[in-house]
């Protein structure tokens, strides 16, 4: 089973605390966003949970909980774009805050476990193409050495993003202008030694050495893990999306972050109300069980495929070495 912490809110930044509870009693409990009143109890013992993927914009108060997660398999997406407090309105400094902890985040627990993300992209008279190629720049300087690749994906309108951006003036992007400054960022991308691919995108950009992602990646947590995954798509994402198959553990409406283009939160005052009912110590996100409610527990299994595999060999020739040298 692959955890995902989450899409549905900033887990690290606001319920590192709550995540640590979590792992330690192994298990949470999660309320179906289609029925409230639906609650599945997820088993996380490092048995059965292969993977966590944690969805961040500042990861910073999950850095002293490093070593409380080790007994995991587990990399960031970290997203970190050009956007001021018009657009991402309670976000600290970057320059003071989120880069130096991308920095440290990554040379704690290696930059194949810190993706960066640079997304949503959208267009105004603020943030032009010439803004966006500039700050691009600036970060990838900033960021080259503390991580792989850079994930972007171009903004999609939902009922509720488009309710909530009006204010910002955003102008339709066409093809051509993905295409363009998506060459100007593999460019960039190159010079610092970076690649670019893009996060459930319907255009094909094969054609500038772009290809789809998998935030989710399969690929990624089997090199991390040295372990082979049996996993498949996930079905309940996009047609676009290149994920496998994840548990979200997070609830909407309960991020902080007060991005404008946010798809999870449908109403600020909604958010302010769920945090106040957050208990770092209560098995769910926010609020508690009552009467109301019907728990399941959710049937999990390991996804590791326990036949001889080349990491598995690889694995076992690094250990006979080691034991060579001290022998």
């Amino acid at each position: 089973m692959i955890i995902s912490a989450s899409r549905r809110t900033d887990i690290p930044s606001y319920y590192s605390e709550w995540l640590i509870n979590r792992l330690t009693e192994k298990y949470v409990l999660v309320r179906n966003p289609m029925n409230i009143h639906q609650v599945s109890k997820i088993d996380l013992s490092p048995d059965v949970v292969d993977a966590i993927v944690f969805w961040t914009k500042n990861p910073t108060p999950m850095l002293p909980y490093l070593e409380q997660i080790k007994d995991y398999t587990y990399y960031f997406q970290f997203t970190l774009s050009a956007y001021g407090p018009d657009v991402e309105r309670n976000l600290p400094s970057k320059n003071k805050i989120i880069i130096p902890t991308f920095q440290k985040l990554s040379k704690e627990i290696g930059k194949e476990k810190v993706i960066w993300r640079y997304d949503p992209i959208f267009f105004n008279g603020q943030y032009s193409m010439e803004y966006h190629c500039k700050y691009f720049e600036v970060l990838a300087s900033k960021l080259a050495d503390y991580t792989e690749k850079c994930t972007v994906s171009f903004m999609d309108l939902y009922r509720n993003t488009e309710r909530n951006v009006k204010t910002l003036n955003i102008v339709k992007d066409t093809y051509e202008m993905q295409v363009e400054l998506l060459q100007r960022f593999v460019e960039i991308a190159k010079e610092h030694g970076l690649y670019i691919d893009t996060c459930a995108e319907i255009g094909d950009f094969h054609n500038i050495g772009v290809e789809h992602a998998h935030c989710i990646d399969r690929e990624r947590i089997e090199r991390i893990g040295e372990f082979k995954l049996s996993v498949d798509k996930d079905t309940n994402q996009r047609a676009e999306c290149g994920c496998v198959a994840s548990i979200d553990i997070g609830a909407y409406n309960t991020c902080k972050n007060g991005c404008l283009y946010c798809y999870a939160n449908y109403s600020s005052n909604t958010v302010e109300k769920n945090f106040v009912m957050h208990n770092p110590k209560s098995p769910l996100l926010f609020g508690e069980i009552d009467d109301t409610d019907v728990i399941k527990e959710r049937k999990v299994k390991s996804l590791i495929d326990n036949q001889m595999n080349l990491f598995a060999l690889l694995y076992l020739l690094k250990t006979f070495l080691i034991y060579l040298q001290h022998h």
